[in-house]
């Protein structure tokens, strides 16, 4: 069996921006960029045409977003600036490290996880009591280029994982995102109706 667990809100809680334009902004300020005094609205603007399901990096939207209150932000200062701006603390969810081991026994198993911050998701797991080597691939929206719900996405892990997209089995939090592997072809288990915990029972891993 392959089994693909989504990051946050699943394995692990992170401690998130209360205002993420303006955490942004001091980040680029650090870094002597012109914050336009709009920001906030820029910020929530969209500024790159993208397909329906396909993720853009955070600092490309950071980026875009200066330049349409022209400012030209020098070198890679607004990708600095995002992965600052959300560095994370982190702390692992009871029941998942148990979980993912679990799972490893039965098959192959992934990481699946919408992220737009670069470099956020090895963060967050050296952070953790989690770490890469648990997974037998990391698939992250802003390495992909698709978010979840999009079928892409679960395809992706699915073909990383030498398995059908069919067998592949995804746990998560979220039935809006998550549950998208059910467009797919495969199975959703949400934690809030079956805790990390219970999965080997839930899934036929035990007895």
């Amino acid at each position: 069996m392959a089994v693909s667990f989504d990051l946050f809100g699943t394995l692990v809680d992170v401690d998130r921006p209360a205002d993420p334009a303006e955490a942004v902004a001091e980040a680029l300020r650090d870094r002597d960029v012109a914050v336009p005094e709009d920001w906030a609205a820029a910020y929530r603007e969209v500024h790159i045409d993208a397909p329906a399901g396909a993720e853009v990096p955070l600092p490309a939207h950071v980026s875009a977003a200066l330049q349409s209150r022209g400012v030209d932000a020098p070198g890679n200062a607004p990708r600095r600036a995002v992965v600052s701006a959300f560095d994370p603390e982190v702390r692992t969810r009871e029941g998942a490290v148990a979980a993912v081991a679990a799972a490893s026994e039965q098959g192959p198993v992934a990481l699946c996880s919408n992220c737009a911050v670069p470099e956020l998701v090895g963060r967050t797991l050296v952070r953790s009591d989690l770490g890469r080597g648990d997974f037998d691939t990391i698939v992250t929206s802003v390495a992909c280029g698709w978010r979840k719900p999009d079928p892409h996405i679960f395809e992706t892990v699915a073909r990383q994982l030498d398995c059908d997209v069919e067998a592949l089995v995804h746990v998560g939090d979220d039935p809006g995102t998550d549950g998208g592997i059910t467009d797919a072809g495969g199975r959703f288990v949400d934690i809030a109706e079956t805790p990390l915990g219970s999965l080997p029972v839930e899934l036929g891993w035990s007895g």
